[in-house]
């Protein structure tokens, strides 16, 4: 690929709607308060001062710092492996970017805020996953186009037996 860090920008785009969706859910939202919007679905404005499900949330503050070095050296590494992307790696760059900018995003939060703002709430029969928010969604799907990437791409690539 003559310019893999083109990939760059849909990791801005992340940021961009992470953060712009996080500032309407602050500016609209009661903290705590869910909005039914579907029967399985609110709008619930929460503030995670730990990582994924409230990880070390409770943990004094250190995790803050912890998180966020974490966040900008992830990035740092996965703005470098796309640096290395050859032309056929498109998957491969979108998930990258994907990551980066979800990482960028709640980075954004933690530094800014000192926890990341979630409002994405889902629940069924009194059962609530966690709330999560943009970010979480780039991070997700990079991460599952990343598995796809590595089951199917090696398949491809392996010699054939027999």
């Amino acid at each position: 690929m003559t310019r893999p860090l083109r990939w760059l920008w849909l990791a801005a785009a992340v940021v961009v709607l992470d953060l712009a969706t996080k500032a309407l859910a602050s500016a609209l939202l009661t903290y705590g308060q869910p909005v039914a919007v579907l029967p399985f679905f609110n709008l619930t404005l929460l503030h995670n001062h730990g990582a994924a499900f409230s990880f070390l949330a409770d943990h004094g503050g250190w995790q803050r710092w912890f998180f966020a070095v974490i966040a900008v050296g992830a990035s740092i590494g996965l703005t470098i492996w796309m640096s290395r992307l050859k032309a056929h790696e498109k998957l491969l760059g979108a998930a990258l970017a994907l990551i980066i900018g979800g990482a960028l995003g709640n980075l954004y939060d933690r530094m800014v805020h000192g926890y990341v703002v979630d409002f994405l709430s889902f629940h069924f029969a009194g059962w609530y996953y966690p709330a999560f928010n943009v970010a979480d969604i780039g991070i997700t799907l990079g991460a599952i186009a990343l598995i796809w990437e590595s089951i199917f791409d090696g398949r491809r690539k392996a010699p054939r037996r027999g």
